[in-house]
C-alpha cells in the first residue's frame, strides 16, 4: 500500500475513533462536532480554530466560533487532538492517531510558516529519555524554531 494510501487510511480511521470515543464518553451526535471531526480527519498537519471555522463556513457549514471551539475543547479532553503551542498567539490543533503515529513541528519566526517532520532517530531520543526520567509519561511534541528558506535568502 503507498504512503498516501496509508495516510489516508490512518484518517479515516482517527473519524471513526473520535466519533466512537465521543459515543462511549457519552456525547450526543452534534453537527458542529461531527464537522469538525471530519474536518480534522483531512488534515495533514495542525490547523487553528480560526482556520477551522473559516474552512467549515466556506465549505457551506453554518458552524458558529464557540461550537468549533467547545468541539476541539471535548476533543482534546478525550485525548483525541493534541493542542499546540507554537507561539503564533493561536493554538494549533491536531488529531491523535490511534496507532500512536505522530510527527513534529518546524515554525518561521519571520512568515510563521509551519512545516511537519518526522525523524526516527529523535522518537528513539526520546523514548529513551522516557525511561530515565520520574514521570509517567502521556505524550509528546517538538517545536523547532528558525527561518525558513525563503525568509532566510538574502
Amino acid at each position: 500500500m503507498s504512503a498516501a494510501r496509508v495516510q489516508s487510511t490512518n484518517r479515516l480511521e482517527w473519524g471513526a475513533h473520535a466519533l466512537a470515543v465521543l459515543n462511549e464518553a457519552g456525547y450526543r451526535r452534534g453537527g458542529a462536532r461531527e464537522a469538525v471531526i471530519a474536518f480534522l480527519s483531512g488534515e495533514d498537519c495542525a490547523t487553528s480554530a480560526q482556520g477551522i471555522h473559516a474552512a467549515l463556513r466556506a465549505g457551506g457549514r453554518a458552524v458558529g466560533m464557540a461550537s468549533v471551539y467547545r468541539a476541539l475543547e471535548a476533543l482534546q479532553n478525550l485525548r483525541l487532538v493534541q493542542r499546540l503551542e507554537i507561539g503564533q498567539g493561536e493554538a494549533l490543533y491536531e488529531p491523535l492517531r490511534p496507532s500512536g503515529d505522530h510527527h513534529h513541528h518546524v515554525v518561521c519566526e519571520n512568515c510563521d510558516r509551519v512545516v511537519a517532520f518526522e525523524d526516527p532517530a529523535l522518537e528513539a531520543a526520546i523514548s529513551h529519555l522516557y525511561r530515565r526520567v520520574d514521570f509517567e509519561i502521556a505524550g509528546h511534541d517538538v517545536v523547532l524554531r528558525g527561518r525558513c528558506p525563503q525568509c532566510a535568502a538574502p
